[in-house]
């Protein structure tokens, strides 16, 4: 730590690095680098990234949005849909200005750090990677599932467990992950990895050549957000230790400590995650099995409009105290 500031290292995507993020920015004396992965291929993003053979820009989108001052006032507009006929219908306008920053600086980094300067963004936003690459996950029974979104989403009511996943590069015979990712990893106070979905959000990051051994060396105290449902076709059935189990074979090392929601969601809403298959995970056991890792609960939960989301603001509060607490026994 320099400068009495905190360097903090999130890793992830989608709704859940926006919701940690979100909470973040407003912490004093942290300085926060969000490393983001490249590998969505649903919707706009999707449709973006097959036309034009650019990196995809939504999740890096939801990253600078949170960390923006402006983001409440801002967010309607970067985010609201074309509906008219052609090309534009279904885009959003905070990806196609992401796309018209890359396409011409020529270089999505460029591009993803002028947007953050547009909105006055708190903090640094890096793709894991600037080569392009396809998720695949190889299912217990051998099949194989191509595309982040195709994986997220299951098409059938019964589906094998994924058993691998990996990444199969565009254009180059390898993939490597963006060099001040490694920096920002070697030279952070504390990495975040989570929340969000295992095998698209989260995995994607891990498994880029480079990061799973800028983990083993890096000296930051590492915290796992543990999902508060389980998700058909990547976690089902998951206890909470599956979840970190999972992660530590990817980044090759124990996490230091676990962030886990202890509110159970009401019945109600628990019937309707029921009927996607996805449950409320479970740790029942606190004892040996959690080995030198600590465990930071508490009410975690948002069920605003009917959907389990971790709250932003009880998050942040949690890291804040995990962080300070430290910094005042030092």
């Amino acid at each position: 730590m320099k400068d009495n500031r905190w360097k903090i290292v999130t890793i992830g995507g989608g709704s859940g690095q926006f919701a940690l993020l979100f909470g973040l920015r407003d912490i004093d004396g942290v300085d926060i680098t969000a490393i983001v992965s490249m590998v969505d291929s649903g919707g706009s993003t999707g449709r973006l990234r097959d036309e034009l053979g650019i990196l995809p820009p939504g999740d890096v989108l939801k990253c600078v949005l949170a960390l923006s001052p402006h983001r409440d006032i801002v967010r309607a507009i970067l985010l609201k849909r074309f509906s008219g006929d052609g090309r534009l219908q279904g885009h959003n306008a905070g990806n196609m200005l992401l796309t018209m920053l890359a396409e011409y600086t020529g270089n999505f980094p460029t591009g993803v750090k002028a947007l953050a300067e547009i909105l006055d963004a708190q903090g640094t936003i890096l793709p894991v990677t600037v080569d392009k690459a396809t998720l695949v996950a190889e299912l217990n029974d051998g099949s194989r599932i191509y595309g982040q979104s195709a994986i997220d989403i299951p098409r059938d009511t019964q589906r094998e467990r994924i058993k691998d996943i990996y990444l199969v590069p565009h254009h180059h015979d390898s993939i490597s992950a963006y060099p001040p990712v490694i920096e920002a990893i070697n030279s952070a106070d504390y990495i975040i990895i989570g929340p969000g979905d295992l095998y698209t959000s989260i995995v994607p990051n891990l498994i880029v050549p480079g990061v799973k051994e800028a983990f083993r060396e890096t000296k930051a105290t590492v915290l796992y957000v543990i999902n508060i449902m389980t998700k058909f076709g990547e976690t089902h059935n998951f206890s909470g230790f599956d979840f970190v189990r999972k992660v530590e074979e990817y980044i090759g090392r124990s996490v230091d400590g676990i962030i886990y929601n202890v509110t159970r969601p009401n019945h109600k809403i628990l019937k309707q995650y029921q009927k996607h298959r996805a449950e409320f995970v479970e740790i029942d056991d606190y004892g040996e099995v959690w080995g030198n890792r600590a465990i930071y609960t508490s009410d975690l939960m948002s069920t605003a409009s009917g959907i389990i989301r971790h709250d932003s603001k009880k998050l942040s509060l949690l890291i804040s105290k995990i962080i300070f607490s430290r910094k005042a026994a030092s």
